[in-house]
């Protein structure tokens, strides 16, 4: 698991892929290059302007309000970093912790093959989006069912039903429902990121 570098080392980096600042976005956040591109000289720029963090949770609230300000393509970017619930391959480690895929009790398969059906009905609802939850030690049967309440779909275990073909597309230009999907994931990725602080004992 890699350690989080002091935040005086953060504060004064410079702009690059394998900073202090990059390797923490990276740990907190999931890689993604948008971290790099945007996120980095953002923070850089407040904290020579004397928005310094005192507190890797004060780092996190400030990304978030920077975020927040992006784009919405730039956000839906950043919270593609995430994998999807239910994967398996390519997981960091903290990843792997959080969705239980290194659990004492495997996820039995079928509900790894309705995790995947749910997570593309999603990303058909809500193109550009991907579902992002705090699961918060919470079992993948648990978090199945929430996204089967997110879509409207019945209880199943089914691992193509209902028919992704019969899925009605929300674009951001039709209602708010996109954006609050869009701000709520956010917001859950900061969750996420608090989380994470905790686990490896950083304030």
């Amino acid at each position: 698991m890699s350690v989080l570098p002091p935040l005086t080392d953060i504060q004064q980096s410079r702009v690059s892929e394998d900073s202090p600042l990059s390797t923490a976005l990276s740990i907190l956040f999931e890689h993604s290059p948008i971290l790099i591109s945007i996120l980095q000289p953002q923070l850089q720029a407040l904290f020579q302007s004397g928005t310094v963090p005192q507190s890797y949770a004060q780092l996190v609230d400030l990304s978030l309000a920077e975020i927040s300000k992006w784009k919405l393509a730039a956000q839906s970017e950043f919270i593609s970093g995430h994998p999807r619930i239910g994967e398996n391959s390519n997981l960091s480690k903290l990843s792997a912790k959080e969705q239980g895929a290194q659990g004492v009790t495997p996820t039995p398969p079928e509900v790894l093959a309705r995790l995947a059906h749910l997570n593309a009905g999603y990303e058909v609802k809500y193109p550009g989006l991907r579902y992002i939850t705090f699961v918060n030690g919470r079992s993948r049967v648990t978090i199945a069912e929430e996204m089967e309440g997110v879509l409207g779909w019945e209880h199943s275990l089914s691992p193509d039903e209902p028919k992704l073909e019969g899925i009605t597309t929300i674009y951001t230009s039709d209602t708010d429902e996109w954006k609050s999907e869009l701000k709520r994931a956010v917001k859950d990725v900061g969750l996420i990121a608090k989380s994470r602080l905790r686990a490896l004992g950083v304030e």
